[in-house]
This record gives structure tokens, C-alpha cells and sequence, in this order.
């Protein structure tokens, strides 16, 4: 009956004990975190007035966009974040065992004192390999922020010649556009004068068809016919360059048709003349067998005769 109690207390204890250990440790994790947070955003900042600074140059942003070298700080925080939870977690296992000895305040306050010191030592190696990554970043920037000046001082040449070039370019399109403007304006009377002698014609135009007792309708008929044998004669024209193009393309497919006639005559002579030495040579070839095997019956005679 009385176990169930102690128990009860027990745990209730090493609850409490554990929630008083996870917020030390929280508040000691938090300004890492917020440190390490903060880091990027500085290094960010920093890559960025550099990127200003040099001209907004493409290469420093790829630089300052790449990653750290690990040095082993991966590693390094791994063993760290790894003892302060075994630290908490024997810090828990230390109370839990307080609650079973007679002292339970004084163990639990020699519980809290070593982990409190073993939390202290994992904070100052914490803070220690904060400064290692500051220090290696800030080298790193360095060394891209120097590389980044040797490319601009090397490019400065082509960039100042680019930039003349421009500039040379520009005056020499201004020039031009003032000399256009002051041929304009030069050939402004001669175009008024050109406009008033049409106008002139035009008007002398309508008093001579006037005197000649031509008006205003039959002169818009006469216009119009005169119109019409023009649209006329473009579409004979038109007609007949149509008809030279059509006579050209057949004149140009019979040529083709009669060379392709001509090549397959050519091919159909060169399999007649090699089907005739074929047949000439298997005829040679027959006529001396033949000999030979008149020559055997001839031998084969002889022997007999011999015989």
C-alpha cells in the first residue's frame, strides 16, 4: 500500500527533474541556435555589400552563394549535441536515484552541480566551435572577395576598352543624327517649293481640261479607263510571266526526263555488253572443254591401240 505512493512521487520527482533539466538546457541551446541562425544571414549580408560594391559581378554571387568546408565542424557538433543529451539524460537517471537515498535534496543538488559543470564545459567547446566557424567563413568570404578584386582588376582593361568603344559609338551616332537633322532642315525650301510647283500643276492641269471643254465626270471616266487598260495590261503581263514559268518548268522536267531516258539507255548498253562477254566467255569456255576432252577420247585411243 505505501509502495504505490512513493512511487507515484518518485516518478512525479524525476518528471520535475527532467523538466527543470530540459529548460536549462533549451536556454542554453537557444543562443546557439539564434547565433548559428543569425551567421547565414551575416555571411548573406556580407556577400551582398560585396556584390555591390564590385559592380554586382555574377562570379561573387556565385562565390558567396557556395558552401563552407565542413574542417570537421559537422562532426565536432554532432560529439557535442551528443554529451549534452547524455548529460541531461544522466542528470534524469541521477535524480530518479536521489529519490531512493535518505538526503534526496543534497543528492539532488550534487546531481545538479555536476551537471551544471559537465554543462558548462560542453558550452565553452560550443562557443569555441561557434568562433572556428565564424573565423573559417570570414576567411573563406575573404578569399573570394580577393579573388573576385584579381578578376575585376584583370578585366578592367577590356571593360574600360568595351566602354570607350561605347562611348565612340554613341558620339559617332549623334553626329550622324544632327548632320541628318541639318540636312533636313536644309532641304526644307526646296521641299515647299517642290510641293507648291505640284500644286501649281495641278491647278494649270484643271484649266487647260476646263478650256478644252472637259469636265469633271468625263475626266474621272477617262481616268477611270485609262486605270483600267493599266489593270489590264498588268494581268496580261502577269499572265504571261505565268505562262514563261510554266513553259521554263516543263522545258526543265523534259530535259530531266530525257537524261534520265538517256542514263537508263547507257545502264541497259552496259548490262547487254557484260550479258554478252558472259556468254562469250562460258562459250570459250565450253569450246575448250570440249578440246580438252576430245584430246582425252584422242590419248584414251592411242593407249588402246598400244595395248
Amino acid at each position: 500500500m505505501l509502495a504505490a505512493p512513493l512511487f507515484s512521487r518518485a516518478a512525479a520527482g524525476v518528471a520535475a527533474a527532467c523538466f527543470a533539466v530540459s529548460a536549462p538546457a533549451f536556454a542554453q541551446d537557444q543562443p546557439v541556435a539564434t547565433e548559428a541562425a543569425s551567421m547565414p544571414a551575416a555571411a548573406s549580408a556580407a556577400s551582398s555589400a560585396a556584390s555591390f560594391s564590385a559592380g554586382g559581378s555574377d562570379g561573387l554571387m556565385d562565390s558567396a552563394t557556395s558552401t563552407t568546408p565542413d574542417n570537421g565542424f559537422d562532426a565536432r557538433q554532432a560529439v557535442l549535441n551528443h554529451r549534452s543529451a547524455e548529460n541531461n539524460y544522466n542528470y534524469g537517471v541521477a535524480v530518479h536515484d536521489c529519490y531512493s537515498k535518505f538526503l534526496v535534496n543534497y543528492c539532488i543538488d550534487k546531481a545538479r552541480d555536476k551537471m551544471r559543470t559537465v554543462q558548462a564545459d560542453i558550452r565553452r567547446e560550443q562557443l569555441a566551435l561557434d568562433a572556428e566557424q565564424r573565423a573559417a567563413r570570414a576567411q573563406q568570404r575573404d578569399e573570394q572577395l580577393a579573388i573576385q578584386r584579381a578578376q575585376d582588376e584583370a578585366n578592367a582593361p577590356q571593360r574600360a576598352a568595351d566602354d570607350a568603344r561605347n562611348a565612340q559609338t554613341y558620339e559617332q551616332k549623334q553626329q550622324q543624327h544632327q548632320l541628318d537633322a541639318a540636312q533636313r532642315a536644309a532641304e526644307a525650301p526646296q521641299r515647299a517649293a517642290n510641293a507648291q510647283a505640284y500644286q501649281q500643276k495641278v491647278q494649270q492641269h484643271a484649266l487647260d481640261q476646263a478650256q478644252r471643254g472637259i469636265s469633271a465626270p468625263q475626266a474621272a471616266a477617262n481616268q477611270q479607263a485609262y486605270d483600267q487598260k493599266q489593270a489590264n495590261f498588268q494581268t496580261q503581263l502577269e499572265q504571261a510571266r505565268q505562262q514563261g514559268a510554266q513553259k521554263a518548268k516543263e522545258r526543265t522536267e523534259k530535259a530531266e526526263s530525257y537524261q534520265r531516258k538517256q542514263e537508263t539507255a547507257a545502264q541497259h548498253k552496259q548490262d547487254v555488253e557484260a550479258r554478252q562477254k558472259q556468254a562469250a566467255d562460258k562459250a570459250a569456255q565450253k569450246q575448250q572443254q570440249q578440246l580438252q576432252e576430245q584430246q582425252q577420247q584422242l590419248e584414251q585411243q592411242k593407249q588402246q591401240q598400244q595395248q
